[in-house]
């Protein structure tokens, strides 16, 4: 007979094999809502699936979230249940995520030994910082409202297993700007007749820089990336339109407000100094992940409890984390798990032979049932 891990190892390994991007995520939403159904949760279907299970007469609830969605890479990967949904593929560990969390579900729909309401929330479109606001915006807290509410995010190149996590800030937001620079075409021969488009924007490249080796404290934490340097030049004619597009991480909303005010400042500035115009868009689509002190102190405490080794005020993460919309909703805590520092698991997230470690089901799954019973003990 099939073991449970044995059957969670089949699960991710199925997720894996056929994965589906943000918002796309019509297979893998059906597959977790009938495995929610099949163990007696209550469960609601919308942009996310939601599971609901309660146990005794407690009031108060806790919320645990995976997400669902995969990303346009083309797998490399060696073993043998590489992704047959071509340019697509879990790079992220999404597939391990849920299928910790509903392993987790079926454990304490096994035994419910605790006190209170667990809504288990399988979310849409983490990587592009959509699918947590899409949730709360369909009204998911309020109709399941929760007191807490957690999350797990594999690490590679750390132990298996290994809990971190901090109280106050954990991941940086995210946010996207467009510089769109307007000057005037001209003759690769004689650019004393235009305002050459590039140039220009070059001069804003540089400049950009200095916003975080200038204009903010060291050790800010903050990242200003310029990562595509568009324009309508050929062979022989200088561009009179060039378009920068880049990256913001920032660890307080502080500096990403200051950010962006010191972008348009700079790019006003450099506009003006070559007589062209240029029209600055500044998106921030994942605002700061901010944990909470008594869901982190629990977190810390339940880690330990399963032997797991932690680490209870790790730096802060660069990467960004839509979960930050449910923890500035309702208290709660992000952590990261180890997954593997070797071979396929400790290879970066978002690469394209990275692979979730198989290793670590059983053990989220022990940590979210424990923490679980932690937060709505049973009474006796």
């Amino acid at each position: 007979m099939e073991s449970n891990q044995e059957k969670l190892v089949a699960l991710r390994q199925d997720f894996h094999r056929f994965p589906e991007l943000g918002f796309d995520e019509t297979r893998t939403k059906a597959k977790v809502a009938e495995f929610l159904r099949d163990l007696g949760l209550d469960v609601h279907e919308g942009v996310g699936v939601v599971g609901v299970l309660k146990a005794g007469t407690g009031n108060r609830a806790i919320g645990l979230r995976a997400d669902m969605d995969a990303l346009p890479i083309h797998e490399t990967s060696q073993h043998d249940y590489p992704s047959e949904t071509d340019g697509v593929m879990h790079a992220c560990g999404h597939d391990g995520h849920m299928s910790m969390l509903l392993g987790a579900a079926q454990e304490l729909a096994a035994d419910p030994s605790f006190d209170g309401t667990i809504v288990f929330l399988f979310q849409p479109n983490e990587e592009h910082g959509l699918g947590a606001r899409a949730m709360i915006d369909e009204g998911i807290l309020g109709q399941f409202p929760v007191d807490e509410i957690y999350a797990i995010h594999n690490l590679p190149g750390a132990p298996v297993g290994q809990v971190s996590t901090r109280t106050g800030l954990i991941c940086s937001s995210e946010s996207l700007f467009e510089i769109a620079i307007t000057g005037q075409g001209g003759h690769a021969s004689m650019p004393q007749a235009g305002r050459d488009a590039i140039t220009i924007g070059a001069d804003m490249v540089q400049a950009l820089q200095t916003i975080v080796s200038r204009k903010l404290a060291p050790g800010a934490g903050a990242v200003v990336s310029v990562t595509e340097f568009l324009t309508d030049g050929q062979r022989n004619v200088l561009p009179g339109q060039a378009t920068l597009k880049g990256d913001v991480r920032a660890r307080s909303p502080e500096d990403r407000i200051t950010i962006e005010g010191l972008m348009r400042e700079i790019a006003r500035g450099v506009a003006i100094a070559h007589g062209v115009s240029a029209d600055v868009m500044f998106n921030t689509e994942f605002i700061e992940t901010i944990n909470a002190e008594e869901p982190t102190k629990a977190v810390v405490r339940t880690a330990r409890s399963i032997g797991a080794d932690t680490i209870p005020d790790r730096q802060p993460m660069s990467f960004s984390e839509d979960f930050a919309h449910f923890s500035a909703a309702v208290p709660g805590c992000f952590l990261l798990m180890g997954n593997g520092e070797t071979g396929p698991h400790g290879q970066p997230l978002h690469s394209s032979d990275y692979d979730f470690n198989d290793e670590l089901l059983p053990l989220g799954v022990d940590f979210w049932t424990a923490l679980a019973r932690d937060r709505l003990p049973a009474r006796d």
